[in-house]
């Protein structure tokens, strides 16, 4: 179990760029695009009947589905090619693998590495368990925390390297809606580091502050 509780630490690359490459998403006619025209802190917050750590694994498991499927909108775009480093906000994110190794790896076997380990966490009974009775473990806490921080680091590489695919297939709205109440839901929680998720603070505090009614643009599906 130890080298689940591993290490996963962001590092800068060490190189400062002369100017900051204009971030499109945050362009008020991006952040704008949602999917859903209500405050999403309303879905987070804990239902008084039901468990803490049966809440905090339902809506994980969740989040990993749906950021999953976000992902897979740009996997072709996303290779070992076009993304080297797993980046995000010229942040480089490393691998750490059962043994502590630090590996630096390309974004899609970053992502590979992410997805396979929660998946196998979210389905193992003695982490996430399902039947009526069953206790959760003393690590769920811990590895909860680092779950949410591996999903942190896709949507944040989603944003960084690839929003313009994502808004030419207009996506974008999707994305802004997942993002937010990702983000409000660590939040409420408490699951993720703030210096961590510092990087996208700019992006977080539009999207995550309601849209007034006669700005609210709401994609239609």
């Amino acid at each position: 179990m130890d080298w689940l509780m591993g290490k996963s630490k962001t590092k800068p690359n060490g190189k400062k760029p002369p100017t900051e490459e204009k971030k499109q998403y945050l362009e008020a006619e991006c952040t704008k695009v949602r999917v859903v025209d209500f405050d999403l802190k309303e879905l987070v917050v804990l239902p008084r009947e039901i468990d803490l750590n049966e809440w905090l694994a339902s809506n994980t498991t969740t989040f990993f589905n749906l950021i999953n499927l976000q992902y897979s909108t740009i996997s072709e775009f996303c290779t070992g090619d076009t993304c080297q480093a797993m980046t995000a906000c010229n942040t480089v994110y490393y691998w750490y693998d059962e043994k502590g190794k630090k590996t630096k790896c390309t974004a899609p076997q970053y992502v590979d590495f992410v997805m396979s380990l929660v998946q196998k966490l979210v389905t193992d009974e003695d982490i996430f368990p399902t039947k009526y009775g069953k206790e959760f473990p003393t690590a769920f806490e811990a590895l909860q925390r680092k779950i949410c921080r591996y999903l942190f680091h896709v949507l944040g590489h989603i944003y960084w390297a690839h929003y313009r695919e994502t808004v030419a297939m207009d996506l974008h709205g999707h994305l802004n809606t997942l993002y937010t109440h990702f983000i409000v839901f660590i939040r409420e929680f408490n699951l993720v580091d703030p210096k961590e998720t510092s990087i996208m603070d700019d992006l977080s505090e539009v999207l995550c502050t309601p849209l007034p009614p006669t700005e609210n643009h709401v994609t239609e599906r």
